[in-house]
């Protein structure tokens, strides 16, 4: 096992290193960087004027010298005012270096922010804590609600309870976050008034009425998917020889679930909702703008809206962080849960 960790941490490693490549390849590409400079200039701003910009601010640098830079295993060279040939620093709101030095992402520097002019940490760690907080409220309904739904559905297969709840889990599944949303807002907000329908609040101190909403609005989705793969994992279980073994010998049918077919028909379930973590994170873009919560989603809009590279470039990094460890987690969690895995 430890061997696999292993080879896997550094699976891992290589694949960070490749997509970030490709995700600063990509946001440093010529419109983007033009786009950057006007928003930080005069609109009218000449071609050479932002030239002049893009070169000070270090943008014209070779692009494996900037990568390395961001990574930080380049060093940072200080920007030289030609008026005063003094070193300053690229923006006067960071605290950037003005000798050199490595800085970069290795170094817990992950840039500045010239959308919220402030460094990309002091930004991006707040969003992630108040993402964090959204995510557990939505697992915390989500996946106790959705595994009791599977389990009964899947324990008397055909019966009406199990079409009954097949259809329900169906019809959340089909129907997409922002449909979901826009419809608990007009019952629950508007029509009713028993919630806001506005999560901005919620920054400040999170309550049932500002809190509720988005928290339905993303478990609802989730539970369908994983009512459904819990339900046919328990129906697939509940057919097993050992199964029928056990009631032979007398066990009552509730202690033949919890004691035999639980673990094993939590296999499946189990993969899928390691899988809802990166969902989430990058799911809860169209909620949090939707509901005005200021949380990674929204972050992200704002930095790709008003091209904040440094800032795309952190959101980027968590986000290919956050999916490689589920799935490392995922695959031990099914190790523990199936013990062939671990003989094989």
């Amino acid at each position: 096992m430890l061997a696999f960790v292993v080879r896997r941490l550094g699976t891992m490693i290589l694949t960070m290193v490749c997509l970030t490549l490709v995700v600063f390849f990509m946001v440093n590409l010529e419109p983007n960087l033009t786009k950057l400079a006007l928003s930080q200039m005069d609109m009218r701003a000449t071609r050479a004027d932002q030239e002049r910009w893009l070169e000070r601010n270090g943008y014209r640098e070779p692009f494996f010298v900037r990568y390395g830079q961001w990574i930080g295993v380049v060093k940072k060279q200080p920007i030289i005012n030609p008026e005063t040939g003094q070193a300053t620093a690229r923006f006067s709101f960071c605290s950037d270096p003005v000798t050199p030095v490595y800085s970069g992402v290795l170094q817990g520097d992950f840039g500045c922010s010239t959308k919220f002019r402030t460094t990309v940490s002091s930004k991006l760690f707040p969003a992630l804590g108040a993402t964090g907080i959204l995510m557990f409220w939505v697992l915390v309904v989500m996946v106790p609600v959705s595994l009791l739904i599977g389990i009964l559905a899947g324990m008397r297969e055909g019966t009406r309870m199990d079409r009954t709840l097949s259809v329900a889990s169906i019809a959340s599944t089909a129907t997409p976050e922002y449909v979901s949303g826009v419809i608990f807002t007009v019952v629950f907000a508007s029509w009713l008034g028993w919630l806001n329908g506005s999560a901005a609040s919620a920054s400040r101190g999170i309550t049932f009425y500002n809190f509720t909403l988005p928290v339905m609005t993303l478990a609802i989705y989730g539970i369908g998917y994983i009512a459904r793969m819990t339900r046919a994992s328990m129906v697939e279980v509940m057919t097993q020889q050992y199964i029928r073994t056990a009631r032979l010998k007398g066990l009552g049918f509730g202690a033949v679930v919890v004691k035999h077919a639980l673990r094993n028909a939590l296999i499946a379930p189990f993969t899928v909702i390691m899988l809802q973590f990166p969902w989430l994170l990058t799911g809860v873009v169209i909620v949090e703008v939707m509901f005005r919560y200021q949380g990674f989603g929204y972050t992200l809009v704002e930095a790709a809206s008003n091209n904040d590279i440094d800032l795309l470039l952190g959101c980027s990094l968590v986000s290919v962080f956050v999916v490689l460890f589920t799935q490392l987690i995922s695959d031990l969690g099914y190790a523990y849960l199936n013990p062939r895995i671990r003989v094989q």
